[in-house]
């Protein structure tokens, strides 16, 4: 299934798995990680979902169609 939304709650705590695994979809911001604008979500399945696995606070989510 395609993933067509990302979107990062609130308690980052800046430790940058989700940029080191899929940099296209993810940056460290002033206020933690976010999502970055207009990221083009295709093709990116396998490593979004392996970053909302592998951060510690689990608060990376994602929807699909």
């Amino acid at each position: 299934m395609a993933i067509v939304r990302v979107w990062v709650e609130e308690g980052c705590t800046e430790c940058g798995v989700c940029e080191e695994t899929c940099p296209e979809v993810f940056r460290l911001g002033d206020d933690g990680v976010e999502v970055i604008e207009g990221a083009d979500l295709a093709g990116k399945e396998e490593s979004i979902k392996e970053a909302k696995e592998e951060c510690p606070i689990e608060i990376i989510m994602f929807e699909e169609e």
